[in-house]
């Protein structure tokens, strides 16, 4: 019931971080995976690494902000490969500043990255996913889904949208067969939250102490979850909010 064979899966961000571990995941279970990235170049060598490890893997470039973009990429992606059945919308951003030091423009910059991609995207797959019999949205929202902090008012605000939009998918979608989850990852160790341990003092020290498995996460502890919510085994798991954080949330 893990198996992926014969399913395309869309990764949105899949070039990296904990996009690329959880398109390896499902690689690695037979999905053929299409990143999505605005870094050509990037997602080339992503593709080429998964490649080489005995992978189906395709990329598009794509902009997950621009409505008309969005449009195209899931027409090339059935073009290319016939049919969509897994959306992952794991595109995103952040811009760390306090509430009052935060431009609109700022604001507008990660909610449209790391929400309205995500309502975009899952909107231009839904007649795919209907069409194919059904199909898996997992979206990507973050411990600040749950918690709050000084420093991240527009990704705290965009990552709790994610939680409810995903609950309205999941409602909306469930007579078409098609069930959608988010991924409250952790801690985990990208690009993403080197930036912040630079700019946060003692980010790296708190997290550590807090975390029950002591250690931070790598983007690898997200393939798991990754094929769970998008294989068979997850077809009565619909609307939830999972945490992946080694015990973050809990201690």
């Amino acid at each position: 019931m893990f198996q992926l064979g014969g399913k395309v899966a869309l990764v949105t961000g899949g070039n990296g971080g904990i996009g690329l571990g959880m398109a390896r995941g499902l690689a690695q279970a037979g999905a053929m995976v299409v990143l999505a990235g605005r870094d050509a170049a990037k997602s080339a060598d992503a593709v080429k690494a998964l490649a080489a490890e005995g992978h189906k893997a395709d990329a598009v470039e794509a902009d997950v902000t621009d409505e008309a973009s969005v449009q195209q990429l899931v027409a090339e992606v059935l073009r290319r490969h016939g049919a969509l059945h897994i959306l992952v919308n794991n595109a995103g951003t952040n811009i760390r500043k306090a509430p009052d030091a935060m431009s609109l423009e700022e604001w507008t910059t990660v909610m449209d990255t790391n929400l309205t991609s995500a309502f975009l995207c899952s909107r231009a797959g839904h007649g795919p996913m209907k069409q194919a019999g059904g199909g898996k949205i997992i979206n990507i929202g973050s411990m600040l889904s749950i918690f709050g902090a000084p420093y991240a008012p527009a990704y705290g605000a965009s990552k709790g949208g994610v939680v409810q939009l995903t609950r309205s998918l999941a409602t909306a979608w469930a007579a078409d067969n098609i069930q959608a989850n988010a991924v409250l990852p952790g801690w985990i160790d990208t690009e993403l939250t080197r930036k912040a341990r630079d700019q946060v003092k003692g980010l790296n020290e708190r997290v550590l102490a807090r975390t029950p498995a002591g250690r931070w996460g790598v983007p690898a502890d997200l393939a798991g979850i990754a094929v769970f919510l998008a294989s068979s085994a997850s077809d009565f798991v619909t609307g939830t909010a999972i945490p992946v954080d080694g015990g973050y949330s809990i201690s």
